[in-house]
């Protein structure tokens, strides 16, 4: 078993130098703009459509009290309405040439994707330059979306146990950086923004040196340069935006927090603070996270859902970040199981790494599901331009998306042992239980 193991794991990695053989780290082209704009360009002319990326470096880690969610915020206001295209034509005009679009916001990035065919890419840099340059902040399209965002701030807390109990726990492991504020905002904030507020942020974040656009498809590194040059050249750099100074402080202790909802078992959510994305730990934690919770042969899914009922769903959450994060492990008891039990489960797994280390055979098992993952993330071009961006900004070059089966080859046993001994301990845990509501509570007794 194990040697069948080892040659899987063998296997997998030639299949991703395959891929990395036909996409190079020279196959990607890149330039930069005189006003900061940065484009990374990879010819794919594999099917007749292309797609574009842009990685605007703001999220909730770049707000304060007062204006939290702003970043969100304006990932619905980029479709409603620019100089030359009104509101919600941003969609109607790309999908009359064939394409879609999407954007979703983090505590560090906002990002924009545009699906489309290849003879549409002029079109969408009009689109794209259009609501860069020239974005009609307006106020009844303001207080529409504000409107908008409010529902979905309520609905989201209503509807996700994990993103209830998730913002409050991050709000208490983080004492002093930004990353306390959940993405979506603060209710009274998203009340109370207001049209300077708007404008400020816009013109502070929005600027094109505070982007990597990538653009990946059956289009040439010609044809994007030219229309990069023609489209998003003019538009003016409005200074790069200040950098976060503040550094949490090291936790020296065990924080915990309760909160109550009419469920039926609790919920459980511990996290630990952990480095930034691109720290020599990365992989190791990566893997670490797979090793708990990817697959029914995991150690908490089989020895917390599998093999017993201690609880009924549980998986763990290692996220991008420009600054040290947190590492979440979220688990809901069966029935009849407290939360002080499905904490104590939790820990014993931990503890057991920390103690007795993980076999060869059980890491080289995560290793071949990551190279399958990165295998898979690699055949399409939206895979191709989702990575290259996502290495880019948070590794600090494109180039190490190209060293990553490596790395992650590279991650002994020893390594698991030592990141479970150093980031997973008491003093540097916060513990949020979600608690289902008693009687008394109810009525207000």
């Amino acid at each position: 078993m194990r040697l069948r193991k080892f040659l899987l794991g063998a296997a997998l990695l030639a299949g991703l130098s395959t891929v990395n053989a036909q996409t190079k780290p020279e196959d990607v082209k890149s330039f930069t703009l005189a006003n900061g704009m940065k484009f990374l360009v990879l010819e794919d002319h594999s099917i007749p459509t292309a797609n574009m990326y842009l990685f605007w470096k703001v999220g909730s880690r770049n707000e304060v009290h007062g204006i939290t969610g702003l970043s969100h915020f304006f990932e619905h206001m980029m479709f409603n309405g620019s100089k030359n295209y009104g509101p919600k034509q941003f969609d109607r005009v790309m999908e009359a040439n064939g394409g879609s679009n999407n954007a979703y916001t983090t505590e560090n990035v906002t990002v924009y994707t545009d699906w489309f065919q290849k003879d549409a890419l002029e079109t969408i840099f009009k689109l794209e330059s259009d609501r860069i340059a020239d974005l009609n902040i307006d106020p009844k399209m303001v207080e529409s979306e504000r409107g908008v965002v409010l529902s979905e701030r309520s609905t989201g807390l209503e509807n996700s146990n994990y993103r209830l109990l998730g913002e409050l726990v991050q709000s208490v492991a983080f004492q002093e950086h930004p990353y306390m504020f959940p993405v979506i905002g603060f209710e009274s904030d998203i009340k109370s923004w207001t049209q300077q507020d708007l404008q400020t942020y816009f013109k502070t974040y929005y600027s094109p040196n505070n982007t990597t656009v990538v653009v990946v498809g059956d289009i040439t590194f010609d044809q994007v340069k030219k229309l990069a040059d023609q489209y998003m050249a003019p538009i003016a750099a409005r200074g790069l935006p200040p950098k976060i100074r503040t550094i949490e402080p090291q936790q020296n202790g065990e924080r915990r927090v309760n909160a109550y909802k009419d469920i039926t078992t609790p919920n459980v959510l511990l996290a630990y603070h952990t480095p930034q994305t691109g720290h020599e730990d990365y992989y190791a934690l990566d893997l670490f996270s797979s090793l708990l919770s990817s697959g029914n042969s995991s150690r908490l899914v089989k020895s917390l859902v599998m093999d017993t009922t201690i609880a009924s769903r549980v998986f763990t959450f290692l996220g991008e970040g420009f600054d040290p994060n947190i590492f979440n492990i979220y688990a809901v008891a069966g029935n009849g199981i407290s939360a002080p039990d499905l904490e104590k489960a939790i820990i014993a797994q931990i503890d057991n790494i920390v103690k007795s280390g993980v076999t060869e055979n059980e890491l080289q098992k995560v290793k071949n599901q990551k190279l399958m993952e990165f295998y898979h993330s690699l055949e399409t071009i939206n895979g191709k331009a989702n990575s290259l961006g996502t290495y880019d900004v948070f590794f600090g070059d494109y180039k190490k998306m190209f060293d990553a089966p490596q790395a992650y080859q590279k991650v002994t046993t020893e390594d698991i042992k030592r990141v479970a001994a150093k980031y997973f301990t008491e003093r540097n845990r916060t513990a949020g239980y979600l608690l289902p509501e008693k009687g008394d509570k109810k009525s207000g007794k």
